[in-house]
């Protein structure tokens, strides 16, 4: 977790599928946390990792990549990573790019977990 009170990330330790939920502006200064913290997640391997974002109010080009980055790595491992994304204007930066085609975006952690 960090001292920033713009960004905060923290990881579910129950069983089922790996959570990563993310709260507040994901952008070029809490970036290198975000890849960290996901880093670390696809590192044991699970079979699907869920990016919460529901917290998300905003992300840049810099967090993209860490996402885009971690997709990679985890359709290299054959595992599956999915967004669970609430704001409309992130569903909307997410349309714009095309990484919606990408990325399997979902509205809840249930939906992720299902999909």
């Amino acid at each position: 977790m960090t001292n920033d009170a713009q960004f905060e990330v923290t990881v579910s330790g129950q069983p089922g599928p790996a959570v990563l939920r993310a709260q507040g502006e994901i952008d070029v200064a809490s970036a290198p946390e975000f890849h960290d913290a996901l880093s670390g997640l696809i590192a044991e391997s699970p079979a699907v990792l869920i990016v919460d974002m529901s917290d998300v109010s905003f992300i840049d080009s810099t967090g993209l990549g860490v996402l885009v980055s971690a997709e990679k790595q985890m359709r290299a491992e054959g595992s599956g990573l999915r967004l669970v994304v609430t704001h409309p204007q992130i569903t909307r930066l997410l349309e714009l790019t095309g990484l919606d085609e990408v990325f399997t975006v979902v509205s809840n952690t249930t939906d992720a977990v299902n999909a």
